[in-house]
């Protein structure tokens, strides 16, 4: 179980994060993911008090590396309690949200970004993009990337997509001698080529703020407007980078039905008309970030995800 109890402390007084956060933080994130969720409990029941919230349930299937909460206000409203791990991807997720304002995105109604939390309005947490026909879907999860899609404040905290790529190249380049990788290398050296060719002309293409983790899951319903996006790891650069998850997304789904390889260019490339981005830009991008996720994947015991990953950019 994910409490403290089991360390030989007593558990601490607040709601016990649920099994799947405790899977992926331990697996993901080793001794500091334990030691964050030892203490995850304690800091929930602080800011829920500190808050003057009233917790209704947690989110089992939550986040990955975050603990949902459904509470009321001391007003009686409802709304997501969200503490996560902070990281580089995560630590201005709220700077983002803020800058939002609700438009496109959750609004966000208070955040303690040392604590990695915040409180958001209450969106359908079991309602995404991917409960739609893809084609819909498609269509909705375009119209709500036009809306995030602005110009950066002047003085924004967020890194550029050519610095944050260059870092992931630096690391793809060392696991590309790992035994795990062996297969992939003529797919890491292509990546590898993609994302240093679009790093050097990211200058020429207009920089907008973007989510930097867009999906269809990521896309929720909402009572104020249809779809809103959660969970960004935003990022300051050009559309095509942003577009490159959703061009993988339902990748199981993809892989399963015949001629995915062909599906998959052409996907590419609505996406790009749809969107108005360079569609070879797009294809490199989303190359690039298969090819990283999915060796990613491998380095961490996740073979199935990883290969699916690699296959997706080997049709491309």
């Amino acid at each position: 179980m994910g409490s403290a109890a089991h360390h030989g402390q007593p558990p601490a007084d607040g709601p016990q994060p649920p099994e799947r956060l405790v899977r992926t933080v331990t697996a993901w994130e080793g001794e500091a993911g334990r030691t964050w969720l030892g203490q995850l409990p304690g800091r929930v029941a602080r800011l829920l008090d500190r808050w003057e919230l009233t917790v209704e349930r947690v989110v089992a299937a939550g986040g990955q590396i975050s603990m949902v909460v459904l509470v009321r206000t001391a007003e009686g409203d409802p709304a997501v309690l969200k503490v996560g791990m902070v990281n580089r991807e995560t630590e201005h997720e709220h700077a983002a949200l803020a800058h939002w304002d609700g438009r496109g995105a959750v609004r966000l109604l208070r955040a303690d970004p040392d604590e990695g939390a915040m409180l958001l309005e209450r969106l359908q947490a079991d309602v995404s993009l991917r409960s739609l026909a893809e084609a819909k879907a498609l269509l909705e999860a375009e119209a709500v990337l036009q809306r995030l899609w602005v110009p950066p404040a002047a003085d924004h905290p967020f890194r550029a997509v050519a610095g944050m790529t260059g870092e992931l190249a630096e690391l793809l380049r060392t696991r590309r001698d790992e035994p795990y990788a062996a297969d992939a290398v003529p797919l890491i050296d292509e990546a590898l080529a993609a994302q240093a060719e679009l790093a050097v002309s990211a200058a020429e293409v207009e920089a907008v703020l973007l989510h930097g983790d867009y999906h269809q899951g990521n896309v929720l319903a909402g009572e104020r407007v249809p779809w809103l996006a959660i969970d960004p790891k935003p990022l300051v650069g050009e559309r095509a980078f942003d577009l490159a998850w959703l061009a993988r997304d339902r990748l199981p789904t993809l892989a399963a039905q015949p001629g995915s390889r062909s599906t998959a260019r052409r996907r590419i490339a609505k996406l790009a008309d749809a969107l108005e981005v360079d569609a070879e830009r797009l294809r490199g991008w989303s190359v690039f970030r298969a090819v990283e996720a999915g060796v990613w994947y491998l380095s961490v015991g996740g073979r199935e995800d990883g290969e699916l990953l690699l296959e997706f950019a080997s049709w491309l």
